[in-house]
């Protein structure tokens, strides 16, 4: 399963109407289309993501926060301010020793944009969405993470209705970090389960 290619063949009516619109701005030489790649990779995978993580790191260090997400998501996450489309019903899903958690949407592609921000191309490529509940242990290895074969992976399958948050489990080494230098190591894929939060490079500056 490739990770990079588009599936314009795959899109919803929208976004094709976008595309096409967007192939016809560019042929009049209206728009640059190495810009709008820029544009959408920085919210796709720096400003939208980047709240998700400051939630995650916020529930790492104060365990009352932690205990306020378990129990109720959408309303533990509205608190720090991101509520909005595709964000409304949130669950927030743990990592443990026990068990990696993975998010799919089987049937669309729903996201919680509020947190996460602009869903990447592959979360809404046919394949992952079929593959993720088939053989989630595959389709990690793809992505590069292997875990161990003792360690449960369930599945969560997102819907219009409800959305789903990853917290990965904490990296070791990281006792006394802010939640600002914890935020640095939470990914978009960790928080959908395709990677584990990054491993500390040495003491935070």
């Amino acid at each position: 399963m490739s990770h990079d290619h588009d599936h314009d063949n795959e899109l919803d009516p929208f976004a094709a109407r976008v595309r096409a619109l967007e192939t016809i701005l560019t042929q009049k030489g209206l728009i640059d289309p190495a810009a709008i790649d820029v544009i959408v990779d920085t919210y796709e995978t720096k400003i939208g993501p980047r709240n998700g993580a400051r939630v995650v790191a916020k529930a790492w260090n104060d365990p009352d926060y932690a205990g306020w997400l378990k129990r109720d998501a959408t309303a533990a996450i509205a608190s720090l301010g991101y509520t909005g489309r595709q964000g409304e019903h949130i669950q927030a899903v743990f990592n443990t020793e026990e068990t990696h958690n993975l998010v799919v949407c089987t049937l669309c592609s729903c996201y919680p944009w509020s947190v996460l921000g602009l869903p990447p191309v592959w979360y809404k490529a046919p394949p992952y969405r079929s593959r993720a509940v088939i053989d989630p242990r595959g389709v990690l290895e793809e992505f590069g993470l292997i875990l161990p074969a003792e360690k449960k992976i369930r599945v969560w399958d997102s819907t219009a209705e409800l959305r789903y948050l990853v917290v990965p489990m904490r990296p070791k080494g990281t006792e006394g970090w802010s939640e600002e230098q914890l935020a640095g190591l939470v990914s978009r894929d960790a928080m959908i389960g395709t990677a584990l939060a990054k491993e500390p490079e040495g003491e935070p500056a």
